[in-house]
């Protein structure tokens, strides 16, 4: 691990949900597992006013999502894990002057002996991001003399591809390309980076990772839970933009990248832009043919009547909105050319499962049972991540009869290692300058100009349907013909099983 230098960390929004559900935990065990440098202090701040003392107590000594690690340490590891953070109040209003802000860091960072090294983390709307950055510059605290600066700025990057571009020319006009970490939790998973060590590392994957032997690619991601408390945000969203274009993107561009020269940032970055470059265009007909989309409704689970989406908190009675997404491309270049991509995620399914479905092509004569299914390699990013490869055995006894089996490796097999969780080691990675796990502007771009077609279509096109499925199905039938003679892998929350999961 790179030496980590002492910094302040400033979290803009401080006083929000994930700051204390997500931030403070992950910054805990990092410091319980003695990562962070000698001397690190947290700023908090936002609109709300706020002491110190009553900002440690909100986010460390009441906070329902730390108060279980806490019990489990000792009073003086989380009272000193306490004496690092700080709080500055904004004034009510994010569009003030930076001025008494850039009092406080300089307070601290001569109280601390910590070089002006400070990581500006933006856990507030994106509509806040242009107006943060701005200000931060007109206080010079934008540059890199005397120390570094890094700004953190979270998903959604955008709503379309037009307000993706105006967001990131406006941080660049605060910040440069190298100052800017674009974060997407997914990607610091343990199993999404481990795609990377599958493929380049194993003699016996790469030289297969192409069109000669891989006839399909399939990525699920599937939720169990409905909208919930989200229904009026999400109704403006949908499925498909909420998930699809970052975290599904950002698989399968490591899923389908070339090679990278060297196994740092910005090779590795580039190779991801590249392979999305590559992406076959959408006209109104492959949209209507290759795309399905969903919303769930009222059924009864596990005995349990649950309700359609249409009956959700917030959700327009009349909403064209999708709960469920699924699409069919291809990119057009040498290693995929003519190979599907299957990918569909939705709510209210089964399993609250992420994985990816490598299928390799069937020998060119199968000799011994002509309905034997081709191997695949199941790669599982949540929950029980691991990885599975299925291949043809001979059965006991007389004769060649033949039935597929799994190897598989999970990751809580490793008894004696811990799973970072994925803010962990985001945290880690921008405290000491790592960007590989995070998204460059011209990749976001990318990614929003293909999915933009796909919601205009769906947005303009009355003849498209918005196809119906029970809660706890997986997904509307529309979503099996997409793949016409093939049929999609049915996880369980279990790493293997039985294909046959279903919560209904």
């Amino acid at each position: 691990m790179k030496n980590i230098e002492n910094q302040i960390l400033v979290i803009f929004g401080a006083s929000g949900d994930l700051t204390v559900r997500k931030l403070i935990p992950a910054l805990f065990h990092l410091f319980k597992g003695g990562f962070l440098p000698e001397n690190f202090i947290v700023l908090g701040t936002s609109r709300t006013n706020l002491t110190d003392e009553e900002f440690r107590n909100k986010v460390i000594f009441e906070s329902d999502f730390l108060i279980n690690d806490g019990k489990q340490e000792s009073n003086i590891l989380v009272e000193n894990f306490a004496q690092k953070f700080f709080y500055h109040d904004l004034g009510g209003n994010y569009e003030n002057s930076y001025l008494t802000l850039k009092e406080k860091l300089i307070e601290l960072s001569s109280k601390y002996q910590i070089p002006n090294n400070y990581i500006f983390y933006l856990s507030t709307p994106p509509s806040l991001y242009k107006i943060i950055a701005r200000n931060l510059r007109d206080q010079n605290l934008n540059t890199n003399n005397e120390g570094w600066k890094r700004l953190v700025v979270e998903k959604p990057f955008g709503y379309d591809l037009a307000t993706a571009k105006d967001l990131n020319a406006g941080l660049l006009e605060c910040f440069s390309e190298n100052q800017i970490y674009r974060i997407d939790h997914y990607l610091g998973k343990e199993t999404v980076q481990n795609v990377l060590v599958t493929r380049f590392s194993n003699s016996i994957f790469e030289p297969l990772w192409n069109r000669n032997f891989i006839s399909r690619v399939e990525i699920t991601n599937a939720e169990q839970e409905g909208v919930g408390s989200r229904g009026g945000y999400y109704d403006g969203s949908g499925a498909f933009r909420d998930m699809f274009q970052n975290h599904l993107m950002q698989i399968v561009s490591l899923i389908a990248m070339e090679p990278p020269y060297r196994i740092d940032a910005d090779a590795i970055r580039d190779e991801k832009l590249k392979v999305l470059r590559c992406l076959r265009q959408w006209t109104p007909e492959t949209i209507k043919s290759n795309t399905v989309r969903g919303q769930y409704i009222s059924s009864k689970i596990l005995g349990k009547q649950v309700k359609g989406y249409l009956e959700e908190e917030g959700v327009s009675k009349s909403s064209k909105t999708e709960t469920f997404a699924a699409v069919k491309f291809f990119f057009d270049n040498w290693r995929w050319e003519n190979v599907p991509f299957y990918v569909r995620t939705g709510k209210r399914l089964p399993a609250k499962v992420t994985e990816v479905v490598i299928h390799f092509k069937a020998s060119p004569k199968n000799l011994f049972d002509r309905n034997q299914e081709s191997n695949k390699l199941i790669i599982r990013i949540q929950p029980n991540e691991g990885i599975v490869l299925n291949f043809g055995m001979k059965l006991p006894g007389q004769g060649f009869k033949v039935e597929n089996v799994d190897m598989d490796f999970n990751y809580s097999d490793l008894s004696d290692t811990n799973v970072p969780e994925a803010y962990e080691r985001l945290l880690l990675d921008v405290m000491q300058g790592d960007a590989t796990l995070y998204a460059l502007g011209d990749e976001v771009e990318e990614a929003w100009a293909f999915v933009d077609p796909i919601l205009e279509t769906w947005k303009n096109d009355t003849s498209v349907e918005v196809h119906q499925y029970a809660a706890g199905s997986w997904g509307p039938e529309a979503a099996n013909e997409l793949m016409k003679k093939h049929k999609w892998r049915t996880p369980s929350k279990n790493l293997t099983n039985d294909d046959l999961y279903c919560e209904l």
